[in-house]
């Protein structure tokens, strides 16, 4: 089973993030052929600060470094370091129909929010099609806001396929139904776009402080409370064993919670779970041209299999080999 997914160097990684991919990348790397890149053409729709980019970008690679993404057992490399992406883009384009990226949830979203269309924005599905395809992918790892662009991803292959001739394995996306919406901080879905984030790898006063700040209701102490709704409950839940998750349900439903005991609580939780990590990424950001040489090492694997993708579409389309 081969693998394939990615993710946006548009931020620091946040618990979102971890809990909704990396978790399952991480694990799924024992599980397949796992290929993981760094989205960093994808996040161009989004952010136009050149430093920001590279900085984000080595974060990333250091985040599931730290993580226990192992490079001998997974491709792990950066979207920008594969041309062959972009040449097959351009072949996707071209039997994509308009209808089906202006039915695309996600573009209408950002359109709604007051993002201003552009044509990247636009055909972001048509280049995460290509990020699929390229690799022959069997299985891609999603969020559920991404399942409609595998579905896309599908359609456009199946497209090629019935004009051209058999040239792309179809993908089936595997989503984490578990986790559903992760609350940020403010009780709205964990995003780096709206502010309300608690990034992975905070620690000492800036992770109490983000703690501490979550929205919680104004209800008395001795008040039964509902723990679906509660935005601490909602991330500790995720950092708990099953038996202290049963716990403190039966505490919220029986009244008697002080919020701040809770929130002290997923401040520990979260040390517990990150603290070798956080060791680890110290260690990593030290050793700048390890992390590079295993994005390199990622980027020249990746490409085998790229290449190979690459001349069945040229062939089928008539390019044929190209000439230099």
């Amino acid at each position: 089973m081969r693998i394939l997914s990615g993710i946006q160097p548009s931020g620091k990684l946040h618990l979102g993030n971890y809990l909704g991919a990396i978790k399952q990348h991480i694990e799924l790397q024992d599980k397949g052929e796992a290929f993981y890149f760094i989205a960093d053409y994808h996040a161009l729709t989004s952010l136009r600060d050149k430093d920001a980019l590279m900085q984000y970008t080595f974060d990333v690679a250091l985040d599931y470094l730290a993580l226990g993404l192992d490079p001998n057992k997974a491709t792990f490399y950066r979207q920008s370091d594969l041309s062959e992406v972009t040449e097959l883009t351009w072949l996707l384009s071209t039997v994509t129909p308009m209808g089906l990226l202006e039915r695309c949830h996600s573009y209408k979203d950002k359109i709604a929010k007051g993002i201003s269309p552009d044509h990247g924005l636009f055909a972001y599905p048509v280049l995460m099609a290509a990020d699929i395809l390229i690799v022959d992918s069997d299985v891609v790892p999603v969020g559920k806001d991404q399942k409609q662009h595998i579905e896309v991803t599908r359609d456009i292959a199946q497209r090629f396929n019935f004009i051209f001739g058999e040239v792309f394995k179809v993908p089936q996306e595997r989503i984490m139904e578990e986790t559903g919406v992760i609350p940020g901080i403010d009780g709205q879905k964990m995003s780096k776009s709206y502010g309300n984030a608690i990034e992975i790898f905070l620690e000492g006063k800036e992770l109490k402080q983000k703690v501490m700040s979550i929205v919680t209701d104004c209800a008395p102490v001795e008040a039964p409370k509902n723990p679906d709704t509660n935005n601490v409950y909602n991330l500790l839940k995720f950092f708990v064993s099953e038996e202290e998750n049963k716990e403190w349900r039966e505490r919220f439903i029986k009244g008697g919670v002080k919020y701040s005991e809770v929130k002290k609580r997923l401040i520990s939780a979260l040390d517990e779970t990150f603290g070798s990590a956080r060791e680890k990424r110290k260690e990593l950001s030290n050793r700048r041209d390890y992390v590079f040489d295993v994005l390199k090492e990622g980027a020249k694997r990746a490409r085998e299999t790229a290449q190979k993708t690459l001349f069945k579409a040229r062939d089928a389309v008539g390019l044929g080999k190209k000439l230099s």
